[in-house]
């Protein structure tokens, strides 16, 4: 049986959890595959520290050249955009194959990568930077070849979700659930990349990428987070049959412009992508000829990102094993489209919160300037003037309009006598 010897560059929670998994579970690989994937070299500035991890002697080092030297295949889970770069393109242009998990890598240096990986003749595999243990990656890559991808709608971040889902059940405000969610390690001590849409951004970034052929980058994804949604939107929300997701969302149009944005958007709670609650993360593909597919499950953490790594792993080991690498090419340059869709084109549906005087003519006003632009009204709901209170709630959802547009009438009925700061946006997904 071909023995392939692994080396792990990084030894922290991802890195603890794939070494857990090769160690326990060898055999039920080569079972399986006819290829003993054996874990060689674990390479960290801290090999002191007890990860929980029963590591045999002699595995683990801090030196990174003695593991590439050593292992046929080479995993890179240290995370940012510089060392773990410098130490990929050395693997990569060495003739080892890579195994990684980093997404904003990928997103941000996806060309130079792939390039050194061909130019090389050597796979580089990256399962676990979009959605943890769901194998959306090799689905798109492989499952789904024989279609046009027509849409994708994905929630992505667990922390997001936990923190929307928490808001709904529990009505409580965003600061209080985010700081619970910290407190219980479901968020970092500095949140922002996650609630700020940018960890979302950099796995839309690849998914696009690998739908239409094409590597964007991260210049032409529309970002939004979710610092402004407030308890009152999920109330509202909730009340009109429609939940609040951090969601991205990638379509092609009939012109063949591919748009990629992350925002909040209301769903409906009926749809199966409004079902997924706390830290899950969800995927819904339609292609052509497959229709609507939905892959589910938890999107991080050690045991579910460590399962889609060693499935790279595994994968990478087989194709070495039978003398094929690169069997399926990591990324396949192949423009399926012709350029993408700036924010200000797009269409969709939209949720608008205006806060007025409880005074005659004033929903007429409104009516006429989203007129003006296009817009016509789908539905609309107010509530009495309560208490103690100097002003009134509109929700208005409309029909199909242009982003452009929309935000131009905005502007304009902001700056209406009768109406109090700002209006609420957010965007509808009927999916």
């Amino acid at each position: 049986m071909k023995e392939l010897k692994v080396g792990i560059i990084g030894f922290g929670t991802v890195g603890a959890g794939v070494a857990s998994c090769l160690l326990k579970n060898e055999e039920v690989i080569a079972g399986r595959t006819g290829v003993k994937v054996k874990l060689h070299k674990i390479a960290d500035l801290d090999i002191t520290t007890d990860r929980g991890v029963a590591v045999p002697e002699g595995i683990l080092t801090t030196s990174v050249p003695e593991l590439m030297e050593s292992c046929d295949i080479v995993v890179e889970l240290i995370g940012g955009t510089t060392i773990a770069k410098k130490f990929i393109l050395e693997a990569l242009n060495m003739g080892k194959s890579v195994v990684t998990a980093n997404k904003a890598l990928l997103a941000q240096f996806g060309p130079e990568l792939f390039e050194a990986a061909e130019k090389n003749g050597a796979d580089l595999w990256y399962e676990a930077s979009v959605a943890g243990g769901i194998p959306i990656i090799k689905s798109l890559r492989e499952s789904f070849v024989g279609n046009r991808i027509e849409s994708m709608y994905g929630i992505l971040n667990g922390t997001c979700n936990y923190i929307f889902t928490r808001m709904e059940r529990e009505k409580l405000g965003f600061a209080d659930v985010l700081a619970d969610a910290q407190r219980l390690g479901y968020a970092e001590a500095n949140p922002s990349l996650d609630i700020d849409g940018f960890d979302t951004a950099h796995k839309a970034a690849i998914l696009a990428s690998l739908a239409y052929g094409k590597w964007f980058g991260m210049d032409p994804v529309y970002v939004e987070g979710i610092r402004n949604v407030s308890l009152t939107e999920i109330e509202y929300a909730d009340e009109l049959g429609y939940r609040i997701k951090l969601l991205a969302v990638i379509k092609q149009n009939a012109a063949g412009k591919v748009e990629i944005r992350v925002q909040p958007a209301l769903v409906p709670k009926n749809s199966p992508i409004g079902g997924i609650s706390e830290v899950f993360n969800g995927v819904m593909v339609n292609g052509d000829y497959v229709g609507k597919t939905l892959f589910y499950g938890r999107g991080a953490g050690r045991e579910a990102t460590a399962s889609a790594v060693v499935a790279d792993i595994v994968d990478v080991a087989v194709n070495l094993a039978n003398g094929v690498p690169r069997r399926v090419s990591s990324f396949r340059q192949a423009d399926l489209s012709t350029g993408t869709v700036s924010m200000d084109e797009i269409e969709s549906r939209y949720y608008l919160r205006i806060q007025v005087e409880d005074k005659p003519g004033v929903l007429g006003r409104i009516a006429t300037l989203l007129s003006a632009h296009g817009i016509s009204v789908d539905s609309l709901l107010q509530r009495p003037l309560t208490e103690g209170a100097e002003n009134v709630n509109i929700i208005i959802l409309t029909h199909k309009a242009i982003e452009k547009n929309t935000r131009t009438a905005v502007q304009e009925i902001e700056s209406l006598a009768e109406v109090s700061g700002n209006v609420t946006l957010l965007r509808i997904e009927d999916i």
